[in-house]
């Protein structure tokens, strides 16, 4: 399984170096009429792997002053997907007092896992996956009050095994819509090609929402978005990606709410819990290779 996702991410890497991203799916006049018919979208914005326990120039910290001030919209809620006994992430002094600044301004703290390093759920046993779930859910509640009722599972897979554990525990599985592919990969962080990337994803996403695929919650379409806060190019342009992601909605005919991204916790939860996957038989679309990399087996 190590070597291929080696095979995998030396495959990601090499495609967008290249520039291989497809060319947006153009608009039909049944997909434009259809869209007319569908209310507007916000995107719901989440980072995995964090908290950064870097004290030089920490990216989580760099994240959350993008989402307090910019010049799109102040005061941005996400909901970050911790790592809460990974040393370099939530197990250190720094990484949970990123934890509590996160709580403290209103950011939802989603589980990820609770183990050593980032690792597929999967792969443990049920005594080890019901320790990470245990220990993840203390940790989260010990500084939000209470235990986590969002969990996105590490490489977006589980099965059913692990889909009941997660439930026994109260957390529910959210995925993404689109995904800014900036999992950090052997030292490669960076995204020649993210404009191009997200008008191509973003114009699938359309199709989706023009067929009413997607859930409407108070009004608005949530769209979920997934980006690396450990990714330090990330946390240097958070600003410009969220423009980008106005721009690539624009670009691609999608119509955007008043207030095009989350800045209220509560709805916040309410838009992720309503994108939660319901059971495990449920079929899910992933972004980019990952339907094909896990396959039928795959959830």
């Amino acid at each position: 399984m190590k070597q291929l996702f080696k095979v995998l991410s030396a495959l990601i890497i090499a495609t967008g170096l290249v520039g291989c991203i497809a060319s947006p799916i153009e608009m039909t006049p049944q997909t434009e009429q259809r869209l007319s018919a569908q209310p507007p979208i916000r995107f719901l914005l989440t980072f995995d792997d964090g908290p950064s326990a870097s004290s030089f120039w920490n990216p989580t910290m760099t994240v959350l002053d993008s989402l307090a001030t910019n010049p799109v919209q102040p005061n941005l809620k996400a909901v970050f997907f911790v790592q809460t006994r990974a040393p370099r992430a939530g197990n250190s002094d720094i990484g949970r007092e990123v934890m509590r600044r996160e709580h403290a301004e209103g950011q939802i703290l989603g589980f990820h896992t609770a183990t050593h390093s980032h690792t597929n759920h999967r792969s443990l046993s049920p005594e080890e996956l019901e320790q990470s779930l245990g220990k993840g859910s203390a940790d989260i509640a010990a500084i939000t009050g209470a235990p986590p009722t969002l969990v996105r599972p590490p490489f977006w897979n589980y099965d059913k095994r692990v889909f009941a554990a997660y439930q026994q525990h109260g957390m529910h599985v959210l995925l993404t819509d689109l995904s800014a592919n900036d999992g950090k990969i052997w030292g490669f962080n960076a995204s020649p090609r993210r404009r191009a990337h997200f008008l191509r994803t973003m114009s699938e996403v359309r199709e989706r929402i023009a067929l009413g695929e997607l859930p409407v919650v108070d009004g608005v379409i949530p769209v979920v978005v997934t980006f690396h806060d450990l990714n330090r190019y990330t946390a240097r342009h958070a600003r410009e990606y969220l423009q980008i992601l106005l721009d690539s909605a624009r670009a691609t005919g999608v119509k955007l709410a008043e207030k095009p991204f989350y800045d209220d916790t509560a709805a916040l939860q309410r838009a992720a819990m309503a994108r939660t996957v319901r059971d495990s038989s449920q079929p899910v679309k992933l972004p980019g290779l990952w339907n094909w990399i896990w396959g039928a087996d795959s959830h």
